[in-house]
């Protein structure tokens, strides 16, 4: 600027600081223009985007409704195929006859294994019934005795009456001791419930020998073959029993007298139908077995 003399004079500090701030003023109105116009783009964009997902999600639902009504036809039978829904399948993995075994037994592991356990209990049980050595003659004894059961001959005794019935080679005879008492404790420890109804219905023992507890369980009539018929002249008989004491039972299986009381007799049973055996079956039995009893009777008597 020139003043009255034609001289240029600077300017004022005024209109320094006017001029600075037009120019910041302007840089800011620029700034807050250029973000407006930015926001305004995010929000065009942002809206688009919604507008997207908006069409998309009505789409996705008019065709998952479309997809039901299609179902719902299909289930009813209105119509037999649908041109909506389309079942996808897998493709098919072709395996080798190897990979084919693998895959077995990968996937039936624990079948086969309990499988394999349970055939091999099976064979051992059927090698075991096999190849164990089956006694020649069963008989059972009922009734609570250590000294008549465990502590004399009396295996020995009946052995010597007995043959070769199995064809081993050697003459065997088992005594089933079943020490019922009726006392229920003492019985279920022994487990003489069990292998009384497991004797009783088959057909391995005929002959019994047994006691006052043994007459209350067997009392039923036809159990036991009538004796008084085949040995109407023997004073030991008494119906279908043969009682003991007395008799020469106490020597021959060396032991004391007073260990055979009153009751203790001996019976054969009659052929009959049970749960474990047909009559056929135990008729074979008493057939083989009858001899024996007879024997000892006879010896018994002297």
């Amino acid at each position: 600027m020139k003043n009255k003399d034609g001289k240029n004079t600077p300017p004022s500090d005024d209109k320094k600081l006017h001029i600075s701030k037009s120019v910041f003023e302007a840089n800011r109105e620029l700034h807050e223009k250029a973000a407006e116009e930015s926001r305004k783009k995010q929000e065009e964009l942002e809206k688009k985007l919604n507008e997207r997902k908006k069409k998309a999600a009505e789409a996705r639902d008019k065709r998952l409704e479309a997809e039901r009504l299609e179902l719902i036809r299909l289930k009813q039978g209105i119509i037999e195929e649908s041109e909506t829904i389309h079942e996808e399948h897998a493709e098919k993995i072709k395996l080798t006859f190897g990979q084919k075994i693998v895959n077995f037994f990968y996937h039936n592991k624990w079948w086969l294994g309990i499988g394999t356990v349970f055939t091999a209990i099976t064979i051992f049980l059927i090698h075991n019934f096999v190849t164990k050595p089956r006694p020649d003659m069963i008989v059972m004894m009922i009734g609570e005795s250590s000294e008549i059961a465990e502590e004399s001959d009396l295996e020995e005794y009946i052995e010597s009456f007995c043959e070769d019935f199995n064809g081993n080679g050697k003459i065997e005879v088992s005594i089933y001791y079943i020490p019922y008492t009726g006392i229920e404790s003492k019985d279920y420890a022994n487990g003489v419930h069990t292998k009384l109804t497991a004797e009783l219905q088959a057909a391995e023992g005929v002959i019994v020998i047994g006691n006052n507890m043994a007459s209350e369980i067997l009392s039923a009539d036809g159990i036991f073959t009538d004796l008084s018929r085949i040995y109407s002249d023997n004073e030991f008989v008494q119906k279908d029993r043969f009682m003991l004491s007395g008799s020469n039972f106490a020597d021959r299986i060396k032991i004391e007298k007073n260990a055979v009381t009153d009751d203790w007799f001996m019976a054969i049973r009659a052929p009959q139908k049970l749960m474990n055996a047909d009559e056929d079956e135990m008729q074979e039995v008493y057939d083989k077995d009858f001899p024996v009893f007879d024997a000892m009777i006879k010896d018994l008597t002297k």
